[in-house]
């Protein structure tokens, strides 16, 4: 029996504007929730961000995320940072997530639109095991990992 899994990203009050984003890189459909949606009082302050949020993209990306009640200085929870040194990949992240397409053409688009506001740790480029690999950092702090899949 198969087993999916996604990844869930929490956020520091932003995961509405970068479920948004991630939607208009990887399309498909979007759902976001809010506290108030399953009964916070609306008053309360918090209750209008995400408790759940979900993009599922016809071509089998998905990525889940909501903020952490209280928080509210935007990106990823414990961010890092990511960055080159001496031909090597430096991080202090946690994870990374890495996303993989057919063809250098489509992997160039998921990357044209994922690098908006982002900083790029290794630009997208043949490498000596993908057609088309590369790094960043996007703008609320989530490190993507983008290849060409091996044949």
């Amino acid at each position: 029996m198969p087993v999916q899994t996604t990844t869930h990203l929490n956020f520091r009050g932003d995961a509405r504007q970068a479920l948004e984003f991630y939607h208009s890189v990887f399309g498909g459909h979007l759902v976001v929730n809010t506290y108030a949606d399953f009964g916070m009082p609306a008053e309360i302050p918090g209750a209008d961000k995400v408790v759940f949020g979900l993009v599922a993209g016809e071509n089998g990306f998905r990525i889940m995320g909501y903020d952490i009640p209280g928080r509210t200085e935007g990106g990823i929870a414990a961010p890092g940072s990511t960055h080159r040194e001496n031909n090597t990949t430096v991080t202090d992240q946690s994870l990374f997530i890495s996303i993989s397409a057919p063809t250098l053409e489509e992997l160039q688009g998921y990357w044209d639109t994922l690098s908006t506001d982002a900083t790029i740790v290794e630009p997208l480029a043949a490498s000596a095991w993908s057609a088309g690999f590369g790094m960043l950092t996007d703008r609320f702090g989530v490190t993507w990992s983008a290849s060409v899949t091996a044949e």
